[in-house]
């Protein structure tokens, strides 16, 4: 099997770590591009003592350390307008913290595999990830819509959601609900299953919101790979079924993280 049919597999799951990781759908493909670039320039250069995913994540990581985040254009904002937000953020966290994070939490590497890929020390990866939940929840609280038809699913969001110190604004199970929602009571954050009820779709019923006004999205979905085909905008956070709930607080936190009508916790 060639090095490109090993890689394929895992690519939709790098983009979206480096989505999460930037804030946006632009600036992590561009990472992931730039990945793949450095890949087909240099074969020789990738890790092959490793598996395939670890050597694809690290020289991601690679990339993403040598190119100090991205570059601003004249106006110093991204195509998202969240480019300021995100360095005054960054300024006062580190960054290291935030990858330690999303790579064990979001992507479920082990510390160790976390601790390669950030070149680390094991050891570390434990107090960095403890740094990262401190300081992004020092820095966020919002108000949450859950659009979830699956009851016990739904009560396991609102129970993580709420013992992050979050509202929950309401608890919808169809597109038609989860619009009204959030028409009369505008969130601050909304999480979204894509299959629901009544045969709608969660993705419907956030472009119906987004159409309104500007909420950072979650989705969750058992199936990942199909809203990460790199053909049409997709969503920047995206959490896989089954989930854990490091999964969903760190997602959370991370889209928090690039909003700018995000409230600081007191």
């Amino acid at each position: 099997m060639s090095l490109g049919q090993q890689l394929a597999p895992h690519l939709p799951f790098l983009r979206r770590y480096g989505r999460a990781l930037t804030g946006s759908q632009m600036h992590g493909d561009k990472y992931v591009r730039a990945t793949l670039e450095a890949i087909v320039a240099a074969p020789d250069q990738f890790p092959r003592d490793v598996d395939p995913r670890l050597g694809l994540y690290r020289m991601f990581q690679g990339i993403w350390s040598s190119a100090n985040y991205d570059e601003l254009d004249n106006d110093g904002v991204d195509a998202d307008g969240n480019e300021g937000l995100a360095r005054a953020r960054l300024a006062r966290m580190t960054p290291l913290s935030r990858q330690a994070l999303l790579l064990t939490a979001m992507e479920g590497f082990t510390p160790e595999d976390a601790a390669y890929l950030i070149d680390v020390e094991p050891s570390e990866v434990e107090n960095l990830v403890s740094q990262a939940l401190a300081e992004i929840e020092k820095q966020t609280r919002a108000r949450v819509l859950i659009i979830e038809d699956e009851p016990i699913i739904a009560m396991d969001i609102e129970t993580i959601v709420r013992d992050l110190g979050h509202e929950v604004t309401g608890v919808a199970v169809t597109r038609d609900e989860a619009v009204a929602l959030a028409m009369e009571d505008r969130p601050g954050l909304v999480l979204a299953d894509i299959q629901l009820a009544d045969d709608s779709s969660g993705i419907d019923a956030v472009k119906d919101i987004l159409a309104e006004f500007e909420v950072p999205v979650i989705f969750i979905t058992a199936f990942p790979e199909r809203l990460l085909t790199g053909e049409r905008p997709e969503p920047t956070f995206l959490i896989t079924k089954p989930f854990q709930r490091s999964t969903v607080k760190a997602a959370i936190s991370q889209a928090l993280f690039f909003d700018q009508s995000t409230v600081p916790a007191e």
